[in-house]
């Protein structure tokens, strides 16, 4: 029997670590957000590691539930099937409207001209809104509702092979096995995640838009728009 479970662990860290690595969902929101709102390193990892962490008790605590219940796998893949539904849609919207608000926020900010006169001289000059004044409202933005968003995306969103491939033949030997394999699904899907933002996110790091950081929020929202296309249109 526990042959059989550490293999069942193996295969859970193998699965665990590809369908992180090719869902780009687990990852890209989290850097194109740092990059837009200028997060810290420390504040990106904290971000990507409860919605990682939200991400799997949701299909955790289905499956636990379907196992002592006695539900059939089927029925749990169906209810999966339909949560990884919503949060593709709900990861389109957001990515939708973030990218909408972004192109609004560049426009406004847009450099412009204002004109004066001194006695019978008429002059103008060209300004933007990006200074201390802006820099107040983005600061009192900055604990913004985006995350908690996101973060709801990742609880509704499953771990589609955990329940079918791994927790369910785990249960058929032990409890003690779910719980290993569960946890080692666990451990190497958060631990992927981690690795993948913070590479991204150094790299990045030192990518300067510069004429395009107006437009930094519209990228992102392009982006996590980009990464719920893809799971609603491509199966991803």
């Amino acid at each position: 029997m526990m042959a059989e479970i550490l293999l069942l662990a193996g295969s859970a860290a193998a699965i665990a670590f590809v369908h992180t690595l090719l869902g780009p969902d687990h990852y890209l929101p989290f850097v194109a957000m740092a990059k837009a709102r200028q997060w810290s390193l420390a504040r990106t990892v904290s971000v990507t590691l409860w919605c990682g962490l939200g991400h799997l008790v949701g299909s955790v605590a289905l499956g636990l539930v379907g196992i002592g219940l006695g539900s059939a796998v089927s029925g749990l893949v169906a209810v999966e099937a339909l949560r990884g539904e919503a949060a593709a849609w709900m990861l389109l919207g957001l990515g939708l409207a973030y990218a909408a608000w972004g192109l609004r926020r560049a426009w406004r900010r847009r450099p412009h001209a204002h004109w004066h006169r001194h006695g019978d001289v008429l002059h103008h000059h060209e300004h933007g809104h990006e200074g201390e004044h802006a820099h107040v409202h983005e600061q009192a933005s900055g604990a913004s509702v985006t995350p908690w968003v996101i973060f709801i995306i990742f609880v509704l969103g499953p771990c589609e092979p955990l329940i079918p491939l791994l927790m369910y033949p785990a249960a058929t030997h032990s409890m003690a096995g779910v719980l290993a394999v569960t946890t080692v699904f666990g451990l190497v899907t958060v631990g992927t995640m981690l690795a993948v933002v913070v590479l991204l996110h150094r790299s990045l790091s030192a990518v300067h838009l510069r004429g395009l950081q107006p437009y930094s929020h519209a990228m992102a929202g392009a982006a996590i728009f980009a990464c719920g296309a893809g799971m609603v249109f491509l199966g991803l």
